[in-house]
């Protein structure tokens, strides 16, 4: 049985409001979707995973690859991975990369992305990454997904031929919110909080990032916060 299929792409889905957004544009796209989801050993990882497997329930996507990657605990260098590194409070605006970077993690996670989609066979990676409202981190940038998508144009087999498509790379949090607002995206089994599991500290960087970008676009956020 020939298992080719047209139009398939493997999406990034960390259980996030960014990436849940990111999905819907795939599907929107009309892509046969595979999602991927990496543990690596982060704070909220278990809540994360759960978020990752509601999502894919309400888009009823039977295509699932959960990942261990905690190879990056080992490697640390991160407050989301090393319970020793305290969570810097926000610093948005300082122009500063916050402790929360885990170091190069999405060219850990492109990479397991590619193999996957050569398997596949996919046409496209999605990842919901944000270069302008952001962290600010060296790895959401549209210049390194360019020099990853000529990488993979490098190492991968001839016939192969795989984008990464970036749909929410120059948005907002609150054009974000907007979007998954007027099209049905479920943030409340979105989880951004770096901290807690239970309800959201509503502090570290990422909190304020939701949190900001919800008043700005005038929706009430659907989650609990402390």
């Amino acid at each position: 049985m020939d298992k080719i299929k047209k139009n398939n792409a493997v999406v990034l889905l960390s259980g996030g409001m960014d990436s849940a957004v990111c999905l819907d544009y795939a599907i929107k796209a009309g892509y046969n979707i595979y999602s991927l989801h990496l543990n690596y050993g982060q704070r909220t990882e278990s809540k994360e995973l759960e978020s990752f497997n509601n999502i894919c329930d309400f888009y009823n996507i039977k295509n699932r690859l959960v990942v261990d990657t905690s190879f990056l605990t080992q490697i640390g260098g991160s407050s989301l991975t090393d319970s020793n590194i305290e969570i810097s409070e926000s610093q948005l605006g300082s122009g500063s990369i916050p402790n929360t970077y885990v170091p190069f993690r999405n060219a850990n996670i492109l990479a397991i992305a590619t193999s996957w989609a050569e398997i596949i066979p996919a046409q496209a990676i999605y990842i919901g990454a944000m270069e302008q409202d952001s962290s600010g981190y060296p790895d959401c940038r549209k210049s390194f997904f360019s020099a990853f998508e000529s990488a993979i144009a490098l190492g991968t087999k001839p016939e192969t031929e795989i984008r990464i498509i970036t749909p929410i790379i120059d948005n907002t949090k609150s054009q974000i919110i907007k979007y998954g607002h007027k099209n049905g995206v479920p943030f409340n089994l979105t989880w951004s909080c770096y901290s807690n599991s239970d309800k959201a500290c509503g502090h570290c960087e990422s909190c304020i990032l939701r949190k900001r970008g919800f008043k700005n676009a005038g929706i009430n956020d659907p989650i609990e916060y402390y």
